[in-house]
């Protein structure tokens, strides 16, 4: 079983995942393979919270015009994670 970072990779910081903050719901991108159980046992044991429930969404390739051709993004994973009532992650709060 990999380890709580290896499935957790980065916090998904946008204008939207920051309102989603006041309700609970925090977004990271995961690792592609990982499933819910998995990610809701990392957040718990990471940020000792609580998760109620999480939800789970693929990226999937967009070509992108470079210099010297077509390229396309990586597939990637973010997942929506929301706390139980009264849980809070303060580390990933930005003002």
């Amino acid at each position: 079983m990999p380890k709580n970072r290896d499935i957790l990779r980065r916090p998904l910081v946008s204008e939207k995942s920051m309102e989603q903050q006041e309700f609970g719901i925090y977004t990271f991108v995961v690792d592609r393979l990982s499933n819910k159980i998995e990610i809701a046992q990392a957040v718990e044991a990471m940020f000792d919270v609580k998760v109620k429930r999480v939800r789970t969404t693929k990226i999937y390739p967009k070509p992108k015009r470079t210099r010297s051709g077509y390229t396309h993004t990586s597939i990637r994973k973010k997942a929506e994670v929301q706390l139980s009532d009264g849980y809070v992650i303060e580390t990933l709060k930005v003002q």
